[in-house]
């Protein structure tokens, strides 16, 4: 049976905690409950996960994942959940950062991936992060993702968008799917810097995106790069963002350009 943490308080983030064994799942709940700011909405059964997700209406969801490469049954409950109209934006909770996991996980539909080998107040940032609409991961993960990207073609993502990509736009895509700094683009395809960014900007609105990030997310099948309305980006700073090799340490992937 589910248990609701704490008093729900003004403005607090209701938090759905369902980790992978009833144990750990209370675990988690009660040391987030610790935060003020944080109403902890605690699952202790997977089948209880999608009914308080109706019920309850949490902002955030963080969905264990078993050990392996790999967690079919968690990835199928992530995207079950982003079926939801108006469901939580979701992260999963990995005992590892591995290729299979990392990337089975952003194609699911989450929003973010937290290592559980990261401290406790590392995952109080990742949520509310995720809350306020930016991508969870380490520049390792990103890593994967782009890693990824560059095995299989991408084909099916260019018809995506409304108008569709032009030929020259899509270009521009599958480049920045290789994690190529607007500079390098230009050059591989014997344009100004200027005339990159243009595109970008142009890509960015008929793809209803704000990063290349959600540009990466979008091209490995993730339907939350989909979700935002392109009246709502945010271009405070130039669509320019070089790739970023692995690291240990972990960022957020914020809407930094176009």
């Amino acid at each position: 049976m589910s248990q609701l943490i704490d008093v729900l308080t003004p403005d607090a983030l209701r938090i759905l905690a369902a980790d992978n064994t009833a144990m750990s799942t209370q675990l988690l709940a009660e040391a987030l409950a610790k935060n003020e700011q944080f109403h902890v909405i605690e699952a202790q059964s997977e089948a209880e996960i999608l009914p308080l997700v109706k019920r309850e209406t949490p902002h955030v969801a963080l969905i264990g994942a078993r050990c392996g490469e790999g967690d079919p049954a968690c990835f199928d409950m992530v995207r079950n959940i982003r079926a939801e109209h108006s469901g939580p934006r979701v992260v999963v909770l990995l005992d590892r950062s591995e290729p299979v996991s990392v990337v089975e996980a952003f194609r699911a539909g989450a929003h973010g991936i937290f290592c559980r080998t990261q401290p406790l107040r590392m995952l109080t940032r990742c949520i509310e992060c995720v809350h306020s609409g930016q991508i969870w991961a380490t520049s390792g993960e990103l890593h994967f993702v782009l890693e990824a990207l560059a095995k299989p073609p991408l084909g099916d993502f260019l018809p995506l968008g409304n108008p569709p990509l032009s030929a020259r736009e899509s270009d521009v895509v599958r480049c920045v799917a290789e994690g190529l700094s607007n500079r390098d683009i230009a050059r591989r395809l014997r344009l100004t810097e200027h005339t990159v960014k243009n595109y970008l900007f142009r890509i960015f609105d008929k793809l209803g995106v704000s990063s290349r990030v959600e540009v990466v997310l979008l091209a490995l099948g993730s339907t939350d790069a989909r979700a935002h309305p392109a009246g709502n980006h945010r271009r405070s700073q130039p669509p320019d963002a070089p790739h970023q090799p692995p690291a240990p340490i972990p960022i957020t992937l914020r809407k930094r350009e176009i």
